[in-house]
């Protein structure tokens, strides 16, 4: 199973990042001239680029994508769609990654991630990494406790499933192929020290991997993103670590 590192929190640069799995690969990128959209789409588009060129991506060997945070999945999902898989999204968070420029309060662009994933102003950032919108019909999110008001407006008439983690099930999975992004802070603070961004509450550890490998039981999953949204040097990297790679079949 292809393990891709990306040490970046957003556009900067985190060469002492823990990953929760060893890479094989690691992908970086010189950030490019102008606003913050323009800085981070070289390092997404070699994303894409390493995701496209991967050796697999099927449900029987999926790969695997760690990096800091949750936009780098738009470069994941570039690279699956270049590589003529075209996925669904099971997106384990415990916020709901739904802002937007417009919206935000705090400014974080990886609050943004899932929406901007559903096509939300493409000429920001997808139009430059040839990312094509997923319908939220094809979407999940499951974990979501944190949400802002906006977040919690957009939620309520969109058309992306929610549920807990402990309620996930193969009946209520996208169709085809699917994107798993995990992002680290829906794991109960108390299971998981040094995140950025803790959200009170949440599933364990062990209720997160159970339904990590549901969905790869299914056969269908030809990514798995693992956003290590955490402190470097916290010890948390060997606090997931074993059980991630147990629950992917890697051997690290």
């Amino acid at each position: 199973m292809a393990v891709i590192g990306v040490p970046y929190h957003l556009d900067q640069y985190l060469p002492d990042l823990d990953f929760a799995l060893r890479p094989g690969e690691i992908v970086t990128a010189e950030p490019g001239a102008g606003d913050i959209w323009a800085r981070l789409a070289p390092l997404y588009a070699a994303t894409a680029d390493a995701v496209a060129a991967a050796p697999s991506a099927d449900g029987d060997n999926p790969l695997v994508v760690v990096t800091g945070d949750c936009l780098t999945a738009l470069g994941i999902v570039a690279g699956l769609q270049r590589a003529g898989t075209d996925p669904g999204i099971v997106w384990f968070d415990a916020h709901g990654d739904v802002q937007t420029p417009e919206t935000t309060t705090s400014g974080y662009l990886a609050g943004m991630s899932l929406r901007m994933l559903t096509g939300y102003r493409p000429e920001l950032i997808a139009e430059r990494l040839g990312l094509h919108a997923v319908p939220e019909r094809r979407m999940m999110l499951a974990g979501a406790r944190d949400l802002d008001p906006a977040e919690a407006a957009y939620l309520e008439q969109a058309q992306i499933r929610r549920c807990e983690v402990a309620d996930v099930t193969t009946a209520g999975l996208p169709d085809g192929p699917l994107y798993v992004h995990l992002d680290m802070d829906v794991i109960r603070p108390a299971d998981l020290p040094g995140l950025r961004f803790p959200a009170p509450g949440g599933p364990s550890a062990a209720q997160v991997a159970d339904a990590l490998r549901l969905l790869l039981e299914t056969g269908r999953v030809a990514a798995v993103g693992l956003a290590c949204s955490w402190l470097p040097g916290r010890g948390t990297a060997e606090a997931i670590g074993p059980l991630l790679a147990a629950t992917l079949g890697i051997r690290q």
